[in-house]
């Protein structure tokens, strides 16, 4: 039998969007890929966990980024996958070629879009077909917390997301991979007993219009926040007032972006926030005084400005002048020295595999 061949496609992500804290999220078109072939032909095979990983992309020459099919994130959540459904090991000599231009530790979805091609490649590889988007969505989010950047990832679009909480039970197993939202060790180790599969409706998520003028600009700067130790700034408590103001604001914003034309001072004010990027600037120079300086009023074509998931990328919603609005973000980082790029992405379609 020839090879077989496919293409794993997944979206990076955005999440909170101002005041949406690990609530909203929003896929953006830039894709992390994985090229995987399996030869049918050969009957066994001597790589480990018949599975052969080469990458390219960020992180490349980093020394981070491990081929070994049993510490990589993407093929550790593939391989809880197919032992859920007792396969203990890819099919014979599969090669997983990862193309990766998503910055890591940026806010930009990294560890979800892996988690969630993860997901995808373990379904695909072990004939998983029965296995439905909402199932895999719990797959997931036993693995990755944070609903709204997998949410974004696998369905695609400007998304809500609701998260039913786990017990201790459900994430104690040894055999579960986790992300570095959750707690050490990391898991995914081959005990040799199956997995306990994921409790049914782990979470679920609701698409929101997004009105087609509008972009995202990503200014991404040169350096990583880890987002556990952006987690770590936020407080244990929240004022009252301070959960209030972000109450009012998220029921306006999915509302606001979805409106054609769209209106610059509804959005902005809609996405402003208290929850999470005021104890953050600690760690993202020039934070607020980016978030602050830049309205409708002083840049036409921007809508609001923010931090895009736990930082340090910002992300300027607008529906014009892009580079300036990206130039003038760019010099309040020089001002700290801090060296940034920046591209202008759009709203995207979530995981798709296509089959060559």
């Amino acid at each position: 039998m020839a090879d077989e061949k496919f293409i794993i496609k997944t979206p990076c992500s955005s999440a909170n969007i101002g005041p949406g804290f690990d609530v909203i999220g929003l896929a953006l078109s830039m894709y992390l890929e994985l090229h995987v072939s399996i030869n049918r032909s050969l009957k066994t095979s001597e790589l480990p966990l018949n599975c052969r990983i080469t990458y390219e992309g960020e992180g490349e020459d980093s020394g981070e980024i491990s081929l070994d099919p049993e510490v990589n994130l993407i093929t550790r959540v593939a391989l809880y996958v197919l032992r859920c459904h007792g396969q203990r090991s890819f099919p014979v000599e599969t090669h997983v070629h990862i193309k990766n231009p998503i910055p890591l530790g940026r806010g930009l979805g990294s560890s979800g879009a892996a988690v969630v091609a993860g997901v995808m490649l373990g379904k695909e590889v072990g004939g998983l077909h029965h296995l439905s988007g909402e199932r895999l969505f719990d797959f997931c989010l036993m693995i990755e917390r944070h609903p709204d950047n997998v949410g974004a990832a696998l369905f695609g679009g400007f998304v809500g997301t609701y998260l039913k909480p786990l017990t201790p039970e459900d994430t104690a197993r040894a055999e579960i991979p986790l992300s570095e939202v959750l707690p050490a060790p990391a898991g995914g180790i081959d005990t040799g007993v199956t997995p306990p599969d994921p409790p049914h409706g782990i979470g679920h998520h609701i698409k929101f219009p997004w009105a087609p003028e509008i972009k995202a600009v990503a200014i991404i700067p040169e350096f990583e926040v880890a987002t556990a130790k952006a987690r770590a700034v936020l407080p244990e408590a929240y004022p009252r007032p301070d959960v209030t103001f972000n109450l009012q604001r998220i029921a306006l914003l999915p509302v606001a972006l979805g409106q054609s034309p769209p209106d610059p001072e509804l959005i902005y004010l809609a996405m402003q926030d208290k929850l999470h990027q005021p104890y953050r600037q600690t760690l993202i120079p020039g934070l607020t005084e980016i978030v602050e300086s830049m309205t409708p009023a002083t840049q036409p074509g921007l809508l609001g400005v923010c931090l895009s998931g736990a930082g340090p990328t910002i992300l300027a919603l607008a529906t014009s002048n892009f580079e300036e609005i990206a130039d003038k973000i760019i010099a309040k980082f020089k001002e700290n020295k801090i060296v940034c790029n920046w591209k202008v992405l759009e709203p995207a379609e979530g995981t798709t595999v296509t089959r060559a």
